[in-house]
């Protein structure tokens, strides 16, 4: 988004109406924006009520430039009926905002049932919809409300098919898919219906998608292989994915752009059983962000694909010494994959100690009492 689309020139027609503000949720200092704003994955964006401090909204992934001017011109009107008191056009939109603000809180439960009605009130020409829709399927899927959100998937695929929604509105649905019990007649044929259409919305390169978008619908095809016990079929995928990735990155204009990439390219390189193909790529971009601990960080998981454990170890050093906050975490466990490879069990424990403390120290709002868990039940089963 940084590198594609917040740079966007249109974008500053807005600027008199927003104050834009990046939080780097790995600071401790920012502890306290994550306590009062609950971040359910990266990136996140919300619209905030700078009076109240209360989030109008959220938008949760990658966007478009049009779909932004859309949520933003939209946000803006709301709030100013809001702070004017001037009643809603009609029932469609006044739900639609008490859904927003539902959202913005992560109540997603709620605001699935407020996105749902401002649905059912809408006229069939309601220029929202596509928002509503794709903030209700996220809202439904967070709230473990599968099957209606397959159902809200399947519904409006038909009318967003050849439109900048159709890769969430598939991708959601096919997760939810994918979610329901085994024994769920509908099950199969859900899943099936949504890859197919996931298939056609990739190939439909009219379609105007951010590379964020196309790459997250390959990753739901091959949670559905997976799903399918289908190994070919996964690495039938992983191979579209990864061509897609180097075709995406070669047309990247300066080094911010192509390392963009890097993460999703490691992850299909990784499944398509050639690690190794990631570590000219990664070595590249410690290169040209040596302060940055990502690089680092990702030849240390290639390395550790590759089984060369001590050239991972060297990665995870340079890693380790740039990282912080939560995130570091993560490095610690890749740094005990790597002493586990090697035969090196002390190396692991103490590894993960260490990670464990570090977990606990961490302020409220980046403590995870989950990921301690999961590090001491990992450290454990070492002993």
């Amino acid at each position: 988004m940084r590198a594609y689309v917040l740079t966007d020139r249109s974008l500053s027609r807005h600027a008199g109406q927003f104050v834009w503000l990046a939080i780097n949720g790995e600071k401790a200092t920012n502890a306290a924006f994550l306590r009062k704003y609950r971040i359910p994955g990266y990136p996140t964006y919300f619209i905030v009520d700078g009076i109240h401090e209360r989030a109008l909204t959220q938008w949760v992934g990658g966007a478009t430039v049009a779909q932004l001017h859309t949520l933003f011109d939209e946000q803006s009107a709301a709030w100013s009926r809001r702070m004017s008191g001037t009643a809603f056009a009609n029932r469609a939109d006044a739900e639609l905002a008490r859904a927003d603000s539902l959202y913005g809180a992560s109540e997603y439960g709620a605001a699935a049932a407020a996105y749902g009605a401002a649905l059912a009130a809408a006229p069939a020409t309601w220029p929202q919809r596509a928002r509503a829709v794709d903030a209700r399927l996220f809202a439904l899927s967070e709230a473990d409300s599968a099957e209606a959100c397959v159902e809200l998937a399947l519904a409006q695929l038909p009318s967003e098919r050849h439109t900048s929604w159709s890769a969430n509105i598939a991708g959601n649905g096919l997760g939810c898919a994918l979610q329901l019990p085994r024994d769920d007649l509908r099950r199969a044929k859900w899943i099936r219906d949504l890859e197919s259409a996931a298939h056609s919305i990739l190939a439909d390169t009219t379609i105007m998608l951010s590379g964020d978008d196309r790459s997250g619908l390959y990753i739901s095809l091959l949670d559905a292989r997976d799903d399918a016990d289908d190994s070919l079929g996964h690495l039938a995928v992983a191979q579209q994915w990864s061509a897609f990735l180097d075709g995406e990155a070669a047309k990247a204009k300066t080094p911010t752009a192509r390392m963009v990439y890097d993460p999703h390219r490691l992850s299909a390189y990784i499944e398509i059983g050639h690690p190794e193909r990631a570590i000219p790529m990664l070595e590249q971009s410690e290169r040209d962000f040596p302060d940055d601990y990502n690089p680092p960080a990702r030849l240390a998981i290639a390395y550790r694909e590759m089984k060369e454990w001590d050239k991972g170890l060297e990665a995870s050093d340079r890693a380790m010494a740039l990282a912080y906050g939560p995130r570091k975490l993560t490095f610690y466990q890749t740094r005990a994959d790597l002493y586990a490879g090697k035969g090196d069990l002390s190396g692991a424990r103490k590894t993960l100690e260490d990670a464990i403390a570090f977990a606990e120290a961490l302020p409220d709002g980046q403590r995870s009492p989950r990921t301690i868990a999961s590090l001491q039940k990992r450290l454990d089963g070492l002993k």
